[in-house]
Order: structure tokens, then C-alpha cells, then sequence
């Protein structure tokens, strides 16, 4: 591996992922290295992830961002959860949400003494014990410093990465515009050494960030680092996606529709909605696919539905030479629980508490794609249950992911809750316990038994303990005000 110091860092690629990246190293460890960005303006990002997860708050705390200055620039909304419809079975609902349902003990987790409470009449639905679940379905939301809600953002990227790109370059990042038409490699090292553009300008740097979406210019077209495809599992290869004025007030979770080959979103901003149809190519048509979506919107649209291909799965390597990919160039999974954003965030992350100052290390980026690898295989999991585990069985689709061969790790996770009513979080994982239990109740999954240790509590005792978390939720969101009126206090867009 190479010990040259790292003083200049290319980011190959603007939109989300870029800009995300940019600002993040100029204003963390820009006193330090060059920030230089090349994007060009003939080529569009895709822009269509507008769903966002609660770990994003932590990135705009270390980069000083103001809440209510971000909210109203990007158009947001507020994000309690994923509202799923049709996926258990037609016409059956749940919510994963952000936040603890219950309270655990030690020994055992709050599933554990809700399943005993069903068994004798006592409980009400898992997720009337989930402050931030039950503030989704009355429409209400705050940001509240001391009984707060875990929540994230729907947001409209484009504007985003414009929010982005004012931080990078306000902390020093520096904009190259023009297409990237080759990549220079060292002969020796095989190493990144420059950027050739359209124009004949060269952009020279010691360590490149491929931010370059599906086309993956530099960490698969000059490096070869190869690609694991998860096809056989995630067969989704399609997306439609269209914009539409708003004809209701925002609601403060995203709508995920089951439909007979695929899903639909329904994301709502502050001034229009973000449809899309995620489906497979083997069971619809391209031309099906953009009929279904606009039978099935509301509001007059914006722009003309477009559609994007892909096919989901993880780049073999991240980190490979002088290279790290990021965001679409990096892989694909599908975006069914709002994670594209969040795996951009964790890769920057990792790459500044592993930034190679005194030059590339080979145990870093050993533990760099270990940790990658561990993160992005236990979300494919996550999204795999949501297929698999389900009630559905009407149409050739269904009946395909009802019956396909799923990875062991999750076979594993899913026979353990079966039999046991247990769940346990990986280290290094995004989704912990509550979402899984959360999913897995959801899409219909009930365990066989619970915890032997809730039966400490007799009857009474038990009783008691569930009323209390049901009055204490029932309090919280009593205070709370509507969605709507949040946002015009706090953050409304301009």
C-alpha cells in the first residue's frame, strides 16, 4: 500500500452523495486536506431518495447544521415511521417506527410481556405502546428537548445538495465543473492519479471519492473492483418516479403500498409529494409500470414520470487503492426502508475516523470494507424479511418471495423470534431490536412463546405495568401539536 500523505481529495460526482461528502471532510477536516468536487451540469443526479432515517440528525450535529434553517430550506417534513399497506396481506396495515415501544427488563424485551398480555385479553395492538407510532396515526409531532421523539426528515434532495454544496464551499471546498471522460492510473500502484474532463482539464489528487452514481466511473469502470448482485434475493430491478402538488396537509410518516409486482411510495413535502413504483421487470412492464403509479396518485403532477433501472446488491470492495465509493456507485439496495442516505453518512464517517493522513494502510481498509460489508448484509436482511415473511400468496410475485431461498443469517433471525419471541442486535448494526420485532410482528411473524421471566408479574401486576405505558404515550401525544401546524411554527418553507 502507499505512505504518501493525503493532502488533496477529489470527490468524483456531485448530487446527495457528493455534496454530503464534500461538505462533511471540508468542514471537518478541511484545515488539514484540499476539498476539490467535479460535477457536471449536463448530467442529472437521480435525486429520488426523499426519505430519510433518525441517524441523519447526528451527521447535521457534527457539521453545526441548524435545524429549523435546513427543514425549511430543503421543503421538509417530519418522519416518524413507514406506514406499511398491503404487505402482511391486502388491506392489512402497520407502522415501523422510530422509536421504544414498552419498556424491556434485563432478561427480556417488552414483545415478551405484550405477547402474554394478548394471551389473556390484556394488551392492545404492539404498536399503542410506541409514543411516536401512535403521534404518526393522529398526525401530530413536535421537536420536544425532553421528552423528545426519535424522528428523521422527508426531504427534496435536489435541494439538498444545494444546502450541501453552500456548506462545502462556505468551509473551503472548491466546484470543478465538467464531464469526467478518463481516469489516469499510476502503471506501478494502480492507483488514482487523476481525473481528465471533457475540456481537456485534468483534476490531479491523492485519494478519490467515486460519487458517480450507477456509472461507478471510477471504482468499477477504472478499478474493477466487482460486484456482488442480490438479485436472487432483492429482485426488484425497476423504478418509476413522478412529483405531484400536494392536495392535504403533509402527513409525519412515509406510505409504503404493496402492490401485485412491487411497491409504492408516497412521500409528502411541504409544497408536493414524491411518488414511485419499485417493482421487477420480470412480472411488469416498463410502460404497466408508469400506468399503475399514475392511476394510483393524487394531485396533478409536476414532471413527467421517468424510469430508472438497477440491480441490487454491494460493490466487492468500498475502499479499493486510492478510492472509496460512495452512495449509487458504492451499490443498490432498494428503497424500502429509507437507508441510502444513511449508508452515504456511515461511509463518511468511517472514512474520517480512518483518514489516511500519512497515506493508505492496508489494515484500514481491510476494517473499512469489513464494516461495510457487516452494515449493508444486515440491511438486506431487514429489507428481505419485509418480502418473505408474508401472508400473500394472490399473485406470481408474492408467490415467488413467499418461497425464495433466503440468506442463513436471516433464516436464523427469523426462527429465533419464531420459536422464542427473541431478537438480538449485530454490533455495527443500523436496525436494532425494536424494528425487527417491530417488522416481523407486522408482516404477520408471532412467536411460539415468551420470556419465562414475565411471569414474575401476575395478572394484576401485569395489567398495571401495560396501562402505564399506554397512559404514559397517551399523554405525550395529547401534547403534541399537529404536523401542520409544527411546521408552520418551526419551519416553514419559503
Amino acid at each position: 500500500m502507499e505512505h504518501n500523505k493525503i493532502n488533496k481529495v477529489v470527490v468524483a460526482g456531485g448530487g446527495t452523495a457528493g455534496w454530503m461528502a464534500a461538505a462533511s471532510l471540508a468542514k471537518l477536516l478541511g484545515r488539514t486536506i484540499e476539498v476539490v468536487l467535479v460535477e457536471s451540469d449536463d448530467i442529472p443526479t437521480v435525486g429520488v431518495g426523499e426519505a430519510t432515517i433518525p441517524t441523519l440528525i447526528q451527521l447535521h450535529e457534527l457539521l453545526g447544521i441548524n435545524e429549523q434553517e435546513f427543514v425549511s430550506k430543503v421543503n421538509g417534513t417530519f418522519k416518524l415511521g413507514i406506514s406499511f399497506e398491503n404487505w402482511r396481506d391486502v388491506n392489512e396495515d402497520y407502522i415501523h417506527s422510530f422509536g421504544f415501544t414498552g419498556k424491556d427488563c434485563w432478561a427480556a424485551g417488552f414483545q415478551h410481556f405484550w405477547l402474554k398480555g394478548q394471551k389473556l385479553g390484556l394488551a392492545k395492538e404492539f404498536g399503542q405502546y410506541c409514543g411516536e407510532l401512535v403521534a404518526a396515526q393522529q398526525n401530530k409531532f413536535a421537536v420536544t428537548p425532553k421528552q423528545g421523539l426519535n424522528y428523521a426528515y422527508h426531504i427534496d434532495a435536489g435541494l439538498y445538495a444545494q444546502f450541501l454544496r453552500e456548506l462545502a464551499e462556505e468551509h473551503g471546498a472548491k466546484r470543478v465543473e465538467g464531464k469526467i471522460v478518463d481516469v489516469n492510473l499510476n502503471p506501478d500502484t494502480g492507483f488514482i492519479e487523476s481525473v481528465g474532463l471533457e475540456s481537456a482539464q485534468i483534476v490531479d489528487g491523492d485519494f478519490f471519492i467515486d460519487c458517480s452514481g450507477f456509472r461507478a466511473l471510477l471504482i468499477e469502470q477504472a478499478l474493477h473492483t466487482g460486484y456482488e448482485d442480490w438479485s436472487h434475493w432483492l429482485p426488484m430491478d425497476s423504478a418509476v418516479a413522478v412529483q405531484t402538488e400536494s392536495l392535504t396537509e403533509p402527513i409525519p410518516y412515509t406510505r409504503s403500498i404493496a402492490r401485485d409486482s412491487g411497491w409504492q411510495w408516497r412521500i409528502p413535502l411541504q409544497s408536493r409529494v414524491g411518488n414511485g413504483l419499485v417493482f421487477c421487470s420480470r412480472y411488469l412492464s416498463d410502460e404497466d409500470g408508469k400506468k399503475l403509479l399514475m392511476d394510483n396518485i393524487e394531485g396533478a403532477p409536476i414532471n413527467e414520470p421517468r424510469v430508472l433501472k438497477f440491480q441490487t446488491g454491494t460493490r466487492r470492495k468500498h475502499w479499493n487503492k486510492n478510492c472509496v465509493a460512495m452512495g449509487l456507485s458504492s451499490g443498490f439496495i432498494e428503497p424500502l426502508e429509507s437507508t441510502s442516505i444513511h449508508l452515504i453518512q456511515r461511509s463518511i464517517t468511517r472514512l474520517m475516523q480512518m483518514f489516511p493522513y500519512d497515506g493508505i494502510r492496508e489494515p484500514d481498509v481491510h476494517e473499512f470494507n469489513s464494516q461495510m460489508a457487516s452494515e449493508i448484509e444486515n440491511i438486506r436482511d431487514f429489507i428481505i424479511l419485509h418480502y418473505n415473511v408474508t401472508n400473500r400468496s394472490d399473485t406470481p410475485f408474492w408467490r415467488f418471495c413467499k418461497s425464495m431461498d433466503i440468506p442463513e443469517s436471516l433464516k436464523h433471525r427469523i426462527e429465533l423470534f419464531k420459536q422464542t419471541g427473541r431478537v438480538f442486535k449485530v454490533p455495527t448494526e443500523l436496525f436494532g431490536e425494536n424494528s425487527w420485532t417491530q417488522v416481523m410482528l407486522g408482516q404477520g411473524l408471532m412467536p411460539e412463546q415468551y420470556h419465562p421471566i414475565v411471569n414474575m408479574m401476575d395478572e394484576q401486576e401485569l395489567t398495571s405495568f401495560l396501562a402505564g405505558i399506554d397512559q404514559y404515550v397517551t399523554h405525550l401525544v395529547a401534547q403534541l401539536p399537529s404536523h401542520q401546524d409544527f411546521i408552520n411554527h418551526y419551519c416553514k418553507a419559503p
